[in-house]
């Protein structure tokens, strides 16, 4: 796996809480801000606000996604950037599961 989000993108991903269990990511981007590559185990991730993105994963592949504000959404283990290719910033939970 990448190196940890937190540690690439600390002014995007903050740890609002963690235990044996998960860890917390609360996620604040602004419109045109892209990080470096990072990785996250499999997650729920959970927008305050909708908004849209483009992952691009280390083999090549690119992925757009629309987020919506409150609806969860189960997003797999993954190495990738993200961009915020919206028009206001993203801010949400990332809840990242331990094995």
């Amino acid at each position: 796996m990448a190196e940890d989000a937190v540690k690439v993108a600390p002014e995007i991903y903050k740890v609002v809480l963690e235990n044996d269990q998960v860890r917390v990511l609360e996620v604040r981007m602004a419109p045109g801000a892209k990080t470096d590559v990072h990785g996250h185990p499999a997650l729920v991730a959970i927008m305050l606000e909708a908004g849209k993105v483009r992952f691009s994963e280390t083999g090549g592949e690119t992925t757009e996604m629309e987020l919506p504000a409150g609806q969860p959404m189960y997003l797999p283990a993954t190495d990738h950037t993200t961009e915020n290719t919206g028009d206001g910033e993203l801010h949400g939970y990332l809840v990242e599961l331990k094995p």
